[in-house]
């Protein structure tokens, strides 16, 4: 059987820095799911960009081929290549809600990539990607959508198209156990019956156990592969059901508190959270879990003043919180800080890293300018990135290492209360544990109070005080 795509000894660097990829081989066969694993920073990404023909600025092909469904990616011309990507293959990357365009419909959005598809062809597409029953979806907007809803709308763009070659960057990433599931299921039948090669990459070792017919593992740095950790994922314990953070001695007033929350999205001011409470004390750790869709990123933004509430109140110590962001005090804005679970987004592209986290550093006088490249050092080094990520910018980054620096960013501030939306869903198992160490710690060290979404239980068993489970819009 012919691979839709063969990679050969395949090497890229940063211009004028280190290897990416080194030597790397692959070969995509029609009716497979190959998965690519590795830690965060191994080159999974640039390897999916790679057989796209478009890597990442700042970087370059040294050595090595790459043939996708019968056409050289980097000896075709132009024309052939935009001949390719339109038609044959499709890619969903690891921030697809940054590829939706804002001002489009979700139902013109999925048109938009297919062939003559009607409008009961997108609902069929939007329905297979676990879409069914959410209310005016093909009337809404990206922004009015969860971040594991426009990953699904990105993957239904992706199927309109039928490709021969479906690339896939942590296609489960943010979303809940069982519409991961149901996603890989649909991965593996799409291979079956379209025919169709399917590489994806993936941190998430159970589901490629369960997906996968092939696996490629990528060392880190070029150091030599570690062994595939097949059967070695855990089994889920049972989920933490509690809804009240301990108060740990503090008054009633003290940390963030939110009392009775409504809001609702879109033009037609659909309801998506009711009469919801939190409770967030200083260095205590709140989770918030719930289904895809559920509105665990709308609470969360609200809280940090990004989506207007309809009801409700929110208080930080006692004090009234504006609910607009734009309306509180620099020292406000300074306490509670926001980790976005698409930093692609939230990070500008033209600024290096060092630029990024400096920012915070001189608006909320946390050092002098002096002590500023120092500063930016210790926040990589807490995230787990060398100083040599200092001088890069976003693009030449994965998406683990764009995470990381959002979370350095958001640290930089040196806030009272951290808000993170998924956090670790684009990290391997290694990297997520560092980080929720650091907030540990973090808690520990500064009475800091950590309010997370995560699909991931097991994390929300270990490391949250409390839970709020949003189920329907309201919580429980």
């Amino acid at each position: 059987m012919t691979p839709h795509a063969v990679v050969t000894d395949l090497t890229v660097a940063v211009q004028g820095g280190p290897e990416l990829l080194s030597g790397v081989g692959l070969a995509a066969r029609p009716g497979r799911v190959l998965a690519l694993v590795g830690a965060s920073g191994s080159g999974k990404t640039t390897l999916l960009r790679a057989l796209l023909g478009d890597l990442s600025p700042g970087t370059a092909r040294r050595a090595g081929t790459v043939r996708v469904l019968g056409v050289d990616v980097f000896g075709c011309g132009p024309a052939e290549l935009r001949e390719l990507r339109r038609r044959r293959l499709a890619f969903v990357g690891q921030d697809p809600g940054s590829a939706l365009n804002p001002r489009m419909r979700v139902g013109a959005l999925v048109a938009e990539t297919g062939t003559n598809i009607t409008r009961a062809g997108i609902t069929a597409l939007l329905d297979e990607v676990g879409l069914s029953g959410v209310p005016g979806l093909l009337g809404r907007r990206a922004g009015e959508l969860s971040g594991g809803q426009q990953r699904r709308v990105a993957l239904a763009r992706a199927l309109a198209r039928r490709p021969g070659l479906l690339l896939l960057d942590e296609p489960t990433a943010g979303l809940d156990p069982a519409l991961r599931d149901e996603i890989g299921a649909l991965l593996r039948r799409l291979a079956r019956e379209q025919d169709v090669a399917v590489v994806l990459s993936c941190h998430d070792r159970d589901l490629v156990e369960r997906v996968a017919d092939d696996v490629l593992e990528l060392p880190e740095g070029g150091a030599v592969p570690p062994p595939v950790a097949r059967g070695s994922v855990q089994p889920r314990r049972t989920p933490v059901t509690d809804t009240a953070a301990p108060a740990r001695g503090l008054s009633a007033d003290a940390g963030l508190r939110a009392r009775g929350l409504d809001a609702d999205v879109g033009a037609a001011r659909l309801p998506v959270l009711r009469g919801v409470d939190l409770d967030a004390a200083a260095g205590t750790a709140v989770g918030v879990v719930g289904p895809s869709g559920s509105g665990k990123t709308t609470l969360l933004r609200i809280l940090v003043g990004l989506h207007p509430r309809s009801g409700g109140s929110l208080t930080l110590d006692g004090l009234a919180l504006q609910p607009d962001v734009r309306r509180r005090g620099r020292e406000q804005r300074r306490r509670v800080q926001f980790v976005p679970q698409n930093p692609m987004g939230a990070l500008n592209p033209s600024a290096t890293v060092s630029a990024a986290l400096a920012r915070p550093l001189l608006l909320h006088r946390r050092c002098a300018r002096s002590a500023v490249p120092g500063r930016v050092a210790e926040l990589l080094e807490q995230v787990g990135l060398g100083v040599e990520h200092a001088h890069r910018y976003p693009h030449e980054l994965s998406g683990g290492q764009r995470q990381r620096v959002s979370i350095a960013r958001a640290l930089a501030a040196e806030p009272d209360v951290l808000v993170c939306d998924e956090i670790t869903s684009a990290l391997d198992g290694g990297t997520a544990r560092s980080v929720m160490d650091l907030l540990a710690r973090l808690r520990e060290t500064r009475g800091t109070a950590v309010v997370f979404a995560s699909h991931d239980l097991d994390l929300i068993e270990r490391y949250a005080d409390g839970v709020v489970t949003i189920n329907g819009g309201s919580s429980t």
